[in-house]
């Protein structure tokens, strides 16, 4: 089996790509990634049976050929930070939608399986003492450019399903913590910024809920749909992991040695969604998946550790990403 991974340098994908190589002993695997500012080739350097091909699922050629040469494509590659969106939209619509044409078009015409990668952000968001969560069956109403973007590029495949009757399935995925994660990102910047002597600061009132997921329960979840799921379907990844942004911020500085309330509070950002909540119950009665990182205490514990040993791998990245922050106001 030959494994095509866009954005697989990125945070979710390179993690699949681990996941890959050590699960899939037969498998090779070919990644395509741009390496924009959130891709890092250190992040898949040294595996074994895999090929980094620097270029852009924008590339209409580029995917052409290199769909055609696979099996499967795992379509991983998105920009994907909200704040970035905000800021300048328009490199979402190229990648999350061109780039979703191009690798649609591609795997139309070589017949070669997809696995679309979105998120749960494309239904908008949920009230906090709603009891209801999101389903596959959930009506999209995207609040930001980002996830605008990820529901445009969602309506793309079920289209080609439709209309051209490829081979594909979506699943849509609460928010992911792990190893490999940009420091842009909430709880690795939380943690980075800890260890360089900065205090957190946090949006708004802190009471936004995420729905929490380690990135291998993820990434184990996808493979199930690609090897159980049905096509044509969307699946709904979760692993019932709701928590406020205040109960991270405060557990993180916990872990890490600090008085929970150690942090500053921050204007909130415009069209900040109240709460995510995933319902996986199609997944796991479909595909048999449960999650194994059950104990998000312990996948904190972890997290911060590997950021800990870890830090040539994140480094780099941290000046340029807090000089961008400091620019833009946060």
């Amino acid at each position: 089996m030959h494994v095509l991974v866009t954005g697989g340098a990125g945070f979710i994908g390179a993690n699949f790509v681990h996941t890959t190589v050590e699960d899939y002993p037969d498998a090779t695997v070919t990644v395509i990634d741009k390496i924009g500012y959130a891709g890092n080739p250190k992040s898949i350097e040294g595996l074994d049976r895999v090929k980094l091909v620097v270029g852009s699922t924008e590339d209409r050629d580029l995917m052409d050929a290199l769909v055609g040469e696979a099996d499967l494509v795992v379509n991983f590659a998105a920009e994907s930070h909200n704040d970035n969106s905000l800021v300048d939209p328009s490199p979402f619509i190229y990648s999350n939608l061109v780039g979703t044409f191009n690798t649609l078009e591609a795997c139309r015409k070589h017949h070669v399986r997809l696995h679309h990668i979105s998120t749960d952000e494309v239904y908008g968001d949920l009230d906090l003492d709603d009891p209801r969560k999101f389903t596959p069956e959930s009506p999209y109403w995207p609040s930001s450019p980002y996830s605008a973007s990820k529901a445009g590029s969602d309506m793309l495949v079920r289209a080609w399903v439709r209309s051209f009757e490829i081979e594909a399935t979506i699943s849509n995925c609460s928010n992911n913590y792990g190893p490999y994660q940009h420091v842009e990102k909430f709880i690795p910047r939380m943690i980075t910024n800890r260890m360089d002597g900065v205090r957190p600061r946090l949006y708004g009132d802190g009471l936004n809920v995420r729905d929490w997921i380690h990135v291998l329960d993820h990434n184990m979840a996808v493979w199930a749909i690609i090897e159980k799921g049905r096509l044509g379907e969307t699946y709904l990844i979760g692993a019932n992991g709701e928590k406020n942004n205040l109960e991270i911020v405060r557990a993180l500085n916990r872990m890490m040695g600090f008085d929970e309330d150690d942090f500053d509070w921050v204007k909130d950002r415009p069209g900040h969604d109240r709460r995510y909540a995933i319902d996986p119950t199609k997944l796991m009665e479909e595909t048999g998946w449960a999650p194994k990182f059950t104990d998000l205490d312990k996948g904190l514990k972890d997290t911060i550790e590997w950021y800990q040993a870890n830090e040539a791998w994140w480094r780099p990245a941290k000046e340029e990403t807090e000089k961008k922050y400091a620019a833009q106001g946060h």
